[in-house]
């Protein structure tokens, strides 16, 4: 685990996030729903709302002071996206909508282009609906099969499985960098080097990654990687596709439309280069324009600081949790990212994620979007408490005592 390289200095971080210092139902917030979307700095609103005030213009194909400005924008989160994954072209980088269009780009152009009948794709018992359904969708239409790497107890995948899976007809293993349930962090290295030699290529959904662990898709090997945007601090609605460009080129346009083609005739489309092949019609500029500002908050902060900061906020609410009688925490994996899902013997998830809301603390319940996951582990669902970098260790005091009163109250 990383150590702290710099101090964190935790109130000049939040500092630079308005949505923090409002009160909820009467409550200062305390924002633990980070999983499902963090909140984002001031810098990226600004870096927003000044792409709209004075540079909104189409991109690439206008010669106008605007568009020019626009484009630059544009074009020069791409390059941050290159360096903050280390990819080797910028042109393996592709804007989309964030992971779940990432994973469905992949699934509907290299599965209906390489996936026969027979064939399998691997996916994970750790999987968000987002990575099972786009690959149940092509399965049925190429007729492939599913097969699902298991879970353990402790919410680790079961590598000794995994390699029994193997032995098939792979041609696509899929699997999360980190748990959105549960927190857990996938050896992908490992679980790439294997899928290589038995011949598949490898889908990484980092989603849960980009914010808290290092990146490094030459060193991971991995062949594909989904990024969203709205999860390392930066706007809804976007987020990327890396590829091996070997790949991409291989295959066809997700989408067809304006910016993806070279020519058009009635008879005959001759296709754009990469990255603009996978990237139809006007794309969510104002967006990508923010999320370089995201980028260049992490890197201020610096990966290996965010990680060891969260860390401790997860060390500590791991503590504090367990020691309350009745709380059951779900997902007690060695390696995790700052995610703690728990449940409370005689009541119901929804229920104190209510109760907890009263309090100004947000927090999420429910499956989670891995219905699959929760059914492996005999559950309904759970209350999750995801941290971030601008939390606190005394806002996890205020979930542990919310969490004694809703105990106390409704027993």
């Amino acid at each position: 685990m990383s150590v702290l390289t710099a101090p964190i200095d935790v109130e000049k971080i939040r500092a630079q996030f308005p949505v923090l210092h409002q009160l909820v139902n009467g409550k200062p917030l305390v924002y633990f729903d980070n999983a499902a979307t963090n909140q984002k700095p001031q810098r990226v609103i600004d870096a927003l709302t000044h792409y709209y005030q004075h540079d909104n213009a189409n991109i690439h194909r206008g010669i106008h002071t605007l568009a020019e400005r626009a484009t630059k924008a544009y074009e020069a989160t791409r390059l941050s996206m290159q360096n903050f994954i280390h990819a080797r072209h910028s042109e393996e980088i592709i804007f989309t909508r964030g992971v779940t269009e990432s994973i469905n780009l992949v699934a509907a152009s290299y599965g209906r282009t390489f996936l026969h009948a027979g064939d399998e794709v691997i996916i994970s018992g750790l999987e968000h609906h987002s990575n099972i359904v786009p690959w149940q969708l092509i399965c049925e239409e190429r007729k492939a099969r599913i097969k699902v790497i298991p879970v353990t107890e402790s919410g680790e995948l079961d590598l000794d499985a995994y390699r029994k899976l193997l032995t098939g007809k792979p041609k696509v293993v899929a699997v999360n960098h980190a748990s959105n349930s549960l927190g857990t962090i996938n050896p992908v290295k490992e679980i790439i080097k294997l899928a290589h030699e038995a011949g598949a290529v490898v889908l990484i959904d980092g989603a849960q990654a980009s914010a808290h662990l290092p990146i490094d898709v030459q060193e991971l090997d991995c062949d594909f990687y989904c990024i969203s945007s709205h999860k390392m601090f930066g706007p809804t609605g976007t987020g990327i596709l890396y590829g091996k460009r070997e790949l991409l080129e291989k295959m066809p346009p997700y989408m067809g439309g304006g910016e993806m083609i070279k020519e058009v005739t009635f008879t005959k489309t001759t296709y754009n280069d990469l990255p603009y092949k996978f990237e139809a019609g006007t794309p969510n500029i104002g967006d990508v324009v923010a999320l370089n500002e995201a980028v260049n908050f992490i890197n201020e902060l610096g990966k290996d600081n965010i990680v060891a900061y969260e860390h401790e906020l997860l060390v500590y609410a791991v503590e504090k949790l367990s020691a309350i009688k009745g709380v059951k925490l779900i997902g007690t994996a060695k390696k995790k990212v700052s995610v703690q899902s728990f449940a409370i013997e005689g009541i119901h998830h929804f229920d104190i994620g209510q109760m907890l809301d009263t309090r100004g603390i947000a927090v999420r319940t429910g499956h989670h979007c891995t219905q699959p996951l929760m059914d492996r582990l005999g559950i309904e669902g759970t209350v999750r408490a995801s941290f971030s970098v601008y939390n606190t260790k005394a806002e996890i005091d205020q979930l542990a005592e919310g969490v004694e009163r809703i105990i106390k109250f409704l027993k």
